[in-house]
């Protein structure tokens, strides 16, 4: 059996990536060098690395920064709606679309990253999205 540990970003600018995601998640990441960086949380953590970072996976041409229009990074929120305001000004020039729910039962915040990397923080606001989720930590 396998398990997602993390999700790594590749990023031609580590730091502004790090200062971004602590601020809208109020976690503190962990910079081991300057070109890699993770966010942790209880069941997944947030790997941030440099493009230099990619010579060991195989060169350059694995990975491109500020290329993704696939995947969406989510971050379950105990208060979707408190994020929100408390973000509000701050994620004006990324935000995609204020809280909203969705057919599956969660509220959804959706913004992206400086790099244009899609973010989603949820709450689960119906009660089959709310069993689903139970006994699942939140991340504020």
């Amino acid at each position: 059996m396998m398990n997602i540990i993390s999700i790594r970003i590749v990023t031609a600018d580590v730091n502004s990536l790090v200062t971004f995601y602590e601020k809208i998640t109020g976690l503190s990441a962990i910079q081991y060098t300057p070109d890699f960086a993770e966010l942790k949380t209880e069941l997944a953590t947030l790997a941030i690395g440099s493009t230099n970072t990619l010579k060991f996976f195989g060169g350059h041409e694995v990975a491109k920064a500020a290329q993704n229009r696939s995947a969406i990074i989510e971050f379950k929120s105990l208060n979707v709606d408190e994020d929100y305001e408390r973000l509000r000004d701050f994620i004006q020039p990324y935000l995609v679309q204020e809280p909203t729910i969705m057919p599956w039962g969660n509220k959804s915040l959706l913004l992206r990253d400086p790099d244009g990397n899609l973010i989603n923080f949820f709450t689960p606001v119906i009660q089959e999205a709310i069993k689903k989720f139970d006994g699942a930590k939140f991340n504020r």
